[in-house]
C-alpha cells in the first residue's frame, strides 16, 4: 500500500536496535500502524518519512492483515510499546533514554517511573517543547541539550506526523543512536495511560481499549476506520484480484536476468527481464548498491519483466528515497500495463514511470 515494511520479529527488531547501540551507527525507526497508511495516501512527504527509515516495523494489526490478504510475510505485529518494554527487560547494560515531547509532564513523570525501576534503562532527561512550530523545535539549545545528556535513544512523541517531519529534519545532528517516535510510550511508561490487555492487542482490538482511556482518539478512529474500508474495497481486493489473475509461471522465475545497458550523462540503463520476487532478488540489490555506490541516475527497462512481488516494490521505494535524496533519478520505462496496474493499486504510481 506504499509503505516499505521490514518483515522481521520482535527479537529480531530488538537485536537491530541493540547492535545500532553497539556499533553507535545511526537508525532512524518508524512504527507504521493504519493511520500512518491513511496519512501516507494525504501527505507525501509523510510517506517519504517512512521510506527514509533505517528500520520500519508494523505497529498496528490492519497492516498485518493487509498484508496476509496479500500474500505479504509480515511475520506478526510488532508495535512501539512492545519494542521499548522489550528494551526495558534486557540486563545485558542500561540504555540510556531521552524523551522529546508528550503531554505537558508527561516526560518527566516517565524519567522518574523508568529511574525508580532501574530495570534495562536510565532517563537522561527530558524536554516539553509545547506546542510550536517544527522551527522552534528545532533550536540549537534544544539539539544541545539532548547532545549534552549523551542518550542512546531518543524517544519522540509529538504526533505521527510532526514527529517524524521532526525527526528527519534533526536526526542528523543528534548524537544518539537510535531514535523513533513512539507517540503513546511517554504516557504509557508515565502511567497516565493504562495500556489495553494483551488479549485486545493481540486480537486488534487495543483501540477500543485507547479510545476509551483516551476520548481525544475517538475521531481519529472514526476516521481511520472509514477510510480502511476504503481502502479495502478500492486497493486491497482489487489488488487480491490482480494477483490472481497475474500469476507469473514457474519458468518467468528461471529465466529472470538483468542486463547493464548502458551509460549515458550520469544515467545508467538496466534491462530486467522475467519474473522478480523476494527470493530471487540479489542480483537487484547488488545493481542497486552499485548504482548508489556511483551515484548515478538510474533507468529501469521493464519491457520484459513478467512479474513483480512486494519485496521488488520495497526495494524501489528505498532505493527511490535514497536517490532523490541526492538529486538523482530512478526512471521506469515501457513498464506493461499489468505492472503499471499493480503499482497503481501498491499506491507507487509516484515512481518515475515512463
Amino acid at each position: 500500500m506504499g509503505l516499505p515494511i521490514d518483515s522481521m520479529s520482535m527479537e529480531q527488531a530488538l537485536q537491530h536496535l541493540q547492535r545500532a547501540r553497539t556499533t553507535r551507527q545511526k537508525c532512524f525507526f518508524s512504527t507504521p500502524n493504519l493511520n500512518f497508511l491513511i496519512t501516507s495516501y494525504k501527505k507525501p512527504n509523510f510517506r517519504e518519512s517512512v521510506c527514509m527509515s533505517d528500520l520500519s516495523l508494523a505497529d498496528g494489526m490492519p497492516l498485518v492483515w493487509i498484508s496476509k490478504l496479500l500474500k505479504i510475510p509480515i511475520r506478526e505485529r510488532v508495535s512501539g510499546s512492545d519494542l521499548f518494554d522489550g528494551l526495558r527487560r534486557q540486563t545485558e547494560s542500561l540504555w540510556r533514554i531521552f524523551f522529546f515531547g508528550g503531554p505537558q509532564g508527561a516526560a518527566q513523570a516517565a524519567c522518574l517511573s523508568i529511574g525508580s525501576n532501574k530495570a534495562g534503562m536510565l532517563p537522561t532527561g527530558f524536554i516539553y517543547p509545547g506546542f510550536g512550530s517544527i522551527e522552534d523545535m528545532s533550536r540549537d539549545d534544544l539539539i544541545s541539550c539532548i547532545n549534552q545528556s549523551k542518550p542512546d535513544m531518543v524517544v519522540v512523541s509529538l504526533g505521527a506526523a510532526k514527529g517524524q517531519d521532526w525527526i528527519c529534519r534533526n536526526h542528523s545532528q543528534i548524537d544518539a543512536p537510535v531514535i523513533g517516535h513512539l507517540g503513546a510510550v511517554v504516557n504509557f511508561v508515565a502511567g497516565t495511560v493504562r495500556r489495553a490487555p494483551l488479549w485486545m492487542q493481540r486480537t486488534g482490538l487495543e483501540w477500543v481499549w485507547r479510545a476509551k482511556e483516551e476520548g481525544v482518539l475517538v475521531r481519529r478512529y472514526f476516521d481511520d476506520g472509514l477510510a480502511f474500508l476504503g481502502l479495502l474495497a478500492t486497493r486491497v481486493a482489487p489488488l487480491m484480484l490482480h494477483q490472481a489473475c497475474n500469476q507469473p509461471q514457474v519458468r518467468d522465475f528461471g529465466n529472470a536476468s538483468l542486463r547493464w545497458v548502458d551509460e549515458k550523462n550520469h544515467t545508467q540503463h538496466i534491462e530486467l527481464t522475467g519474473a522478480w520476487n523476494a527470493n530471487n532478488l540479489q542480483p537487484i540489490r547488488n545493481a542497486f548498491t552499485t548504482a548508489e555506490n556511483a551515484c548515478v541516475s538510474l533507468v529501469l527497462n521493464m519491457a520484459n519483466v513478467h512479474s513483480i512481488d512486494s519485496a521488488f516494490l520495497g526495494l524501489l521505494l528505498l532505493l527511490d528515497q535514497s536517490m532523490s535524496g541526492r538529486h538523482l533519478t530512478l526512471r521506469l520505462i515501457n513498464t506493461p500495463k499489468p505492472i503499471r496496474n499493480y503499482l497503481k493499486l501498491s499506491n507507487v504510481l509516484h515512481l518515475n514511470l515512463a
